[in-house]
């Protein structure tokens, strides 16, 4: 474990949550609905800030992103847990088991690691993909730095369901995003997703205004 970021302490050991949207209410002892963050002893702590459950060199274009770099390589990598449950998710191995109390997998792992591995294959960008990179903030975060320092690209694939906080910590450290939006309709996302969709315009908007490649 390792101490998570965004949250506030509340009565009786209870923290909430500001990471995503959810904006959780976890009592001592619980986790959050994405199943990775966990309050012990009425502190948050994140179960993946060093667990990578998949890592993979990637065309930039199977983000896809089509005109952000195009013709280079990402080192594309994501961990366990998802703020999401939607009942058609490809990566379900991946998002949802710690919603459900599974166990956390994956292989440990630096932010320098990481961008050793980048640049080891000759990637121009870092890629955080695979489950829902908001869960792994910190990890991201981290590598973010560390990847800008390397001259490397940053590349978020996300639900876009994080909370505005969140989104203005990764604000100088993301340079592309693709935000998959699953619906057009609040019921769609409430009843598929278990989310709500004003969050992810409202984020999308915000991400223009900062400048990321959408």
């Amino acid at each position: 474990m390792h101490p998570a970021e965004l949250w506030s302490p509340l009565e009786k050991g209870a923290v909430q949550c500001r990471l995503c949207c959810h904006f959780c209410r976890i009592d001592d002892g619980g986790r959050g609905q994405c199943g990775v963050r966990v309050n012990q002893g009425g502190a948050l702590y994140t179960l993946v800030r060093s667990r990578v459950a998949a890592l993979n060199v990637d065309p930039v274009e199977k983000k896809p992103l089509y005109h952000f770099l195009p013709g280079t390589r990402t080192l594309s990598f994501g961990t366990m847990g998802c703020t999401m449950a939607c009942t058609f998710c490809q990566n379900h191995e991946l998002s949802q088991p710690p919603r459900h109390g599974g166990q956390i997998q994956g292989q440990t792992v630096t932010p320098e690691t990481l961008v050793e591995a980048a640049r080891d294959a000759g990637c121009a960008s870092i890629s955080y993909t695979y489950s829902e990179p908001t869960v792994f903030f910190e990890l991201m975060r981290d590598t973010a730095q560390a990847a800008r320092g390397a001259g490397l690209a940053n590349i978020m694939v996300s639900n876009g369901f994080m909370s505005p906080e969140c989104l203005e910590r990764l604000s100088s450290l993301i340079d592309a995003a693709n935000i998959d939006l699953k619906g057009f309709t609040d019921d769609f996302y409430r009843g598929v997703c278990h989310a709500r969709l004003e969050p992810v315009r409202r984020n999308l908007k915000r991400m223009r205004e900062m400048g990321w490649w959408l």
